[in-house]
């Protein structure tokens, strides 16, 4: 008969303002909002005055001393000290934690599909999203995380490249400079017209191509081949006579060719005119082209306004489903509740739920909502298979919830009502029994002002021990959990 213990803090540590409001599927209630960034709670700290900040908001407001809680002034409710916020004035507030990390959330980013909870958005899709805008460091161009690889590899204008020739780095944008020095460039060598020659080598391959020139030419004059090292003025001047008759025969056949020059400057400029032609109909042609890249480039726009009207559909579907599934939730609660104060829960599947719970995975389930009356006082039931609080481990905790109802203005308030919790023995000989009268001070059976209040029950309510051995409780690996609350006095 005690109060539900609060779950442990999580590793992460409270480094980060609060979760923006567009990751919340549901309506966003005002009592999720951090006091300082007005958004949803994150590491949640409560301070003396009884207003709620993120972790990291609260301390970056105290850091340079007490600060006046804002809240309280727009409020009208400040008041000395309470009212003055200071470091290590606030506690972790780990109901209203646990609160927002169950709520339902969707991804923020356009285009990204995920759901699941504000719990599970922070510890693995926060910071992962593949849809998330992010900024080039080199160019400062905006894209999505998943484009970032192909950007860096391909298109950003800022990107290092490795030369071809000689391996060493460059930036793209220095890619002529860098040719125009690289010293495995390859050259081409004017004399022998020979390509592929690094530019390192190029000056030694053109002296030697030069002394090559030199010795065909004495070939062809003096039919012999003769080295660089074994020319002499009498050779050389054998060889200006030799060339000087050379000449006369090559004049006679320059004449030759002369003629045959204007012959065929005829024929260029018949072809220059059929070249002219030619162009005019690669203009019309050019002109046709780009009538066609334009229809092209409008055709392309209208695809991608299509297709975001078919993610922003996509989207709209996803949020139906949601809404679909909740409705499936709540059909399924009302034709489970009962409404004379007495409740059976059957808990199927015990042997999976109870490995879920220990591994932490799901530590508690909710029952089905029941009540006293049908405009009566609505309540559930809270398990932990593997213990809460004192009873972490070694037993199991069971917890009676009173929960926000259509009719509570008409009820009286506080819950007063004895409740009997039981987890029954299937060959109906030794029911596990507790029973508690609520403490009409605490705050889990005043009139809610949320869905549910805190739960508050018997985390000592049946050793693990009982479970774990042969016994009666557990069969077709299902056990059967009831209430009974005491309608004296309604």
């Amino acid at each position: 008969m005690a109060a539900q213990e609060p779950s442990p803090p999580s590793s992460l540590e409270g480094n980060k303002p609060g979760f923006p409001k567009k990751i919340l599927a549901n309506n966003l209630e005002d009592k999720h909002l951090c006091n300082s960034c007005q958004k949803i709670l994150r590491r949640p700290l409560q301070a003396q005055c009884g207003h709620r900040f993120c972790s990291f908001c609260f301390n970056k407001l105290v850091s340079s001393g007490p600060q006046k809680c804002s809240a309280c002034i727009k409020e009208d409710l400040f008041e000395e000290p309470t009212s003055i916020l200071k470091p290590g004035g606030a506690f972790p507030d780990n109901a209203a934690r646990r609160e927002v990390e169950a709520l339902a959330a969707v991804c923020p980013n356009e285009g990204c599909t995920w759901t699941g909870t504000v719990r599970e958005f922070e510890a693995s899709h926060e910071g992962n999203c593949d849809f998330m805008i992010i900024m080039c460091p080199s160019c400062k161009e905006l894209m999505r995380a998943n484009e970032q690889e192909r950007h860096n590899e391909r298109e950003c204008p800022e990107r290092t490249l490795n030369c071809k020739y000689c391996k060493e780095p460059f930036l793209l944008k220095n890619i002529k400079a860098h040719d125009e020095i690289c010293p495995k460039y390859p050259m081409i060598c004017e004399g022998c017209a020979k390509k592929k020659i690094p530019r390192e080598k190029i000056h030694d391959h053109e002296r030697q191509c030069s002394y090559e020139h030199l010795n065909l030419l004495l070939h062809f004059i003096m039919g012999i081949k003769v080295s660089l090292e074994s020319l002499q003025p009498q050779t050389l001047e054998v060889a200006s006579q030799k060339l000087q008759l050379q000449l006369q025969s090559e004049k006679t056949k320059v004449a030759e060719l002369s003629r045959r020059c204007q012959e065929l400057e005829l024929k260029v400029n018949t072809f220059e005119n059929i070249v002219c032609v030619l162009n005019r109909e690669m203009e019309r042609s050019c002109t046709t082209m780009e009538a066609y890249n334009r229809q092209h480039r409008l055709d392309q726009d209208k695809i991608e306004i299509l297709s975001n009207k078919v993610r922003q559909l996509e989207r709209t579907v996803s949020l139906r489903d949601l809404s679909i599934v909740e409705m499936e939730g709540k059909m399924r609660e009302m034709s489970a509740a009962t409404y004379d104060g007495v409740f059976i829960w059957k808990i199927s599947d015990f042997t999976k739920k109870r490995q879920d719970a220990v591994a932490g995975r799901a530590p508690a389930m909710f029952s089905p909502a029941f009540y006293t009356s049908k405009y009566g006082y609505k309540m559930c039931l809270r398990i932990y298979l593997n213990g809460d609080g004192t009873g972490r481990g070694t037993h199991l905790s069971l917890f009676f919830v009173v929960m926000r109802g259509h009719s509570d203005a008409l009820l009286k308030w506080p819950f007063n009502q004895k409740v009997t919790l039981m987890l029954l023995d299937q060959n109906n000989r030794e029911h596990i029994i507790d029973a508690f009268r609520p403490d009409i001070s605490s705050s889990s059976f005043q009139r809610p002002v949320s869905d549910m209040n805190i739960a508050s029950g018997c985390p000592l309510f049946c050793p693990l021990s009982k479970l774990d051995s042969k016994n009666s409780y557990i069969r077709d690996d299902t056990i059967f959990i009831k209430a009974i609350v005491d309608l004296t006095g309604l």
